[in-house]
């Protein structure tokens, strides 16, 4: 994934959090994803930042981890199941 491609959650999905469960869920028309604190954690930074200002935030958050290679391969795993919509950098319209 290009790192600067701006990434949001696609059309239908909706992002909260659920004090009754400890965790972000992923709301969509068919029912409901309960995410691990990581993905909870990419995914609520999922709002047309580029990937690179989303990885620059998660590392200001988590200093003491090297999270890119993983944070990228969550984001591609995500765009794959349709989770998210992304626009490439250098297309302004």
């Amino acid at each position: 994934m290009n790192g600067d491609a701006r990434i949001w959650l696609s059309a239908g999905m909706r992002l909260q959090w659920e004090a009754a469960q400890s965790a972000y869920v992923m709301l969509y028309p068919e029912g409901m994803i309960k995410l691990n604190g990581p993905a909870g954690e990419i995914l609520s930074r999922c709002d047309g930042r580029t990937v690179d200002g989303l990885i620059a935030d998660l590392q200001q958050a988590f200093p003491s981890a090297d999270l890119t290679a993983d944070v990228i391969t969550f984001l591609e795993e995500a765009n794959t199941k349709g989770w998210l919509r992304t626009k490439e950098g250098d297309d302004d319209g």
